[in-house]
């Protein structure tokens, strides 16, 4: 049977900037427990599914601030480290469960279960990957099974940043450190959380570029959408609240609705098939289109993982996330039910867990199946489903999900409707046949920019701009540096970089890491402010400059004169 359509996950993978941020409750830890138990599990599964034979493409982002910390040697040592602790936490449980008053059969089987995950975990780490996790994404890639794609520099929320040249940067700086990383370029981006922002005229009369034509010139062809931003109409999924992951921190008090500045386009459009966006800086002297495709997530598809009320995670056998035991911090229970307090939990049981999650892989390929023959059916023409989900939803959000994405691999494997393939694949061989005007959006609560941009958060973005500003002007000023100035100049370039990332003011607004997001946007600026003034009074402060970056050792081919 010949294939109706064409399916890809879209698994975005981003983390804060925390080397060297301390450990646990934030910093370190955040990427220590991610590689445990999202990454590590992931390459295991991927590089499990190639060596049996099994055929597959699918799509994954990076981004760069994540790529350069899983490849530093500080935070890998540190990594191991945490495996380490791990084990001996899961071998004391089992210790514990042997005393008298305490001895519990299941408990004890579960720790012994942890420490032999946590162990096989690490094996993976030092032998199968050889500490090398970058490394083992590359050569996946390399051999045709997944695409990586790239992300601006630092996840900076794009479409409000008051300078093109700050655009530029960040996605030139994500480009050179994916060339780094894995020997050749990027073909598609995640635009960081799916936000979008066509030409505008300032209020000073000052000409914004659209994002589009940005990628364009970087030879980025490919990039996705929240669904709404394709299909028109109201938020739906992660845009909409009630989600789990980060996102379901959001209080409902953020969702709201669309407002006719973020009005979309009246153009019939769906998420089956890819659009070339319009050029919209040289609007109306310009060609009918930028060359840069969009994807829209299928919301359909992507309800079924995102959904905190019917999604697959919430199943009752499948592993509580927010009780943890009090002696070693590991999961023994099983979310049990829809209302059942933390307290009255009932214990995990992993082969309960697999069960659902054989019915779930084949219940999700069945969807896409019939998603594609539906759309056939009423189109004549074969369409795409993209499944857009942040990768650290699987394995530490949703504990079973690493699991499960393996299995709808394999049953899509063999499904004979439906073709596997990455974003870039199918735009080559299906290239958009019609062009799209695109609205101002993003994934985010409400579908609109105010997650990053709101009563908490909106102080810190006068001190963004006025970073950008200056930045710009040090790089346009200073055309032939010495080596002394040149250092500091690219130091300066990537304490703008980190002082933009939208992961501070995300914390803010989500209240997960408040404090700590603050300290570390403060600390950017200050550093930047230092720099920066050295620059201006014709003394680079190169101590400073060599200081920070043995702090920040990120972006080491850096050119500051990407700011220009």
């Amino acid at each position: 049977m010949t294939a109706l359509g064409a399916f890809t996950f879209v698994l975005h993978s981003h983390l804060p900037y925390a080397r060297l941020a301390g450990r646990w409750p934030h910093g370190e830890e955040w990427i220590h427990e991610a590689a445990n138990e999202t990454y590590i599990p992931l390459l295991n599964m991927l590089y499990d599914l190639k060596e049996e034979g099994v055929p597959y493409s699918i799509t994954i982002g990076l981004t760069p601030v994540l790529t350069e910390q899983l490849a530093d040697p500080d935070v890998l040592e540190h990594f191991d480290q945490y495996l380490a602790q791990r084990i001996e936490a899961a071998k004391r449980d089992v210790d514990y469960f042997l005393m008298p008053g305490t001895d519990n059969g299941h408990l004890r089987y579960l720790a012994e279960w942890y420490r032999d995950v946590h162990e096989h975990t690490r094996k993976s780490f030092n032998e199968r990957f050889n500490r090398d996790l970058i490394g083992a994404f590359r050569r996946l890639q390399e051999a045709g099974c997944i695409e990586i794609i790239t992300s601006a520099a630092t996840h900076s929320y794009l479409p409000l940043l008051s300078r093109d040249s700050s655009v530029r940067a960040q996605v030139k700086t994500g480009i050179r450190s994916y060339e780094r990383m894995f020997g050749q370029r990027p073909r598609a981006v995640w635009l960081p959380e799916c936000a979008y922002r066509p030409a505008y005229i300032t209020e000073t009369g000052r000409k914004r570029a659209g994002l589009e034509t940005i990628l364009a010139e970087n030879d980025l062809r490919t990039f996705f959408s929240e669904t709404h931003t394709i299909t028109g109409g109201s938020p739906v999924g992660v845009a909409a609240g009630d989600v789990i992951g980060p996102y379901g921190a959001i209080k409902r008090r953020y969702v709201i609705p669309l407002t006719d500045q973020f009005s979309t386009s009246k153009k019939p459009a769906t998420t089956f098939q890819p659009y070339y966006v319009s050029d919209t800086t040289n609007y109306p002297n310009a060609p009918s289109h930028s060359g840069v495709a969009v994807i829209g997530r299928n919301h359909k598809v992507g309800e079924q993982v995102w959904s905190a009320q019917y999604g697959y995670p919430g199943d009752f056998d499948y592993r509580e996330f927010h009780k943890k035991a009090g002696t070693s911090g590991l999961q023994y229970w099983r979310i049990t039910g829809a209302k059942v307090e933390l307290g009255d939990k009932d214990f995990y049981h992993p082969d309960w867990a697999e069960y659902k999650v054989e019915q779930h892989a084949e219940h999700f390929a069945h969807l896409v199946g019939d998603q594609l023959r539906q759309y056939h059916n009423q189109t004549g023409k074969f369409g795409l489903v993209a499944a857009n989900y942040d990768t650290e939803l699987f394995g530490h959000w949703w504990y079973e999900g690493v699991n499960w994405l393996g299995k709808v691999i394999r049953h899509l494997n063999q499904h004979p409707e439906v073709e596997l393939t990455s974003a870039s694949q199918f735009i080559e061989q299906h290239p958009p046949e019609n062009v799209l005007d695109l609205p101002e959006s993003s994934w985010g609560a409400g579908g609109t920019h105010f997650v990053w941009d709101n009563t908490e958060t909106h102080w810190m973005w006068s001190p963004i701009h006025e970073v950008e500003e200056r930045m710009e002007v040090l790089a346009t000023n200073f055309n032939a540096p010495d080596d002394q100035a040149l250092q500091v100049l690219n130091q300066a370039a990537r304490e703008a970089l980190l002082v933009q990332s939208s992961d501070w003011s995300f914390l803010v607004t989500t209240g997960q890491a408040r404090e700590y997001a603050i300290r570390r946007f403060s600390q950017h600026i200050e550093r930047f402010e230092k720099l920066a003034t050295s620059l201006e009074a014709g003394h680079p402060n190169v101590d400073a400059a060599q200081e920070y970056w043995e702090l920040d050792k990120i972006f080491a081919d850096i050119d500051y004169r990407w700011f220009r």
